[in-house]
């Protein structure tokens, strides 16, 4: 599955610990911004671990945009550094 993943954490310790975290299921394309290509199994288990770090209460979101393949192609860059493509990233 190949997806998006944004998110919004108000804390400075929370958000470093869901970069941390994101950080190791796939690669860091903008600020707060995650591209990852991971199994089903892969995607429940990061799933999990974002809502252990998260706090609803205060706002914290978390949002997964899951893209198909025919849309993975079509992505577009202006700007930035190209992501690399260091392959599959295994937990």
């Amino acid at each position: 599955m190949y997806f998006v993943v944004s998110y919004d954490i108000r804390d400075d310790k929370r958000r470093t610990r869901i970069h941390k975290t994101l950080k190791n299921y796939g690669q860091r394309v903008q600020f707060s911004v995650f591209e990852c290509s991971l199994s089903k199994e892969q995607v429940l288990r990061l799933q999990h671990a974002l809502k252990q770090i998260i706090k609803e209460e205060d706002q914290d979101s978390v949002r997964f945009y899951f893209l198909c393949e025919g849309c993975k192609e079509k992505i577009e860059r202006v700007g930035g550094i190209i992501p690399r493509d260091d392959g599959p990233v295994f937990v």
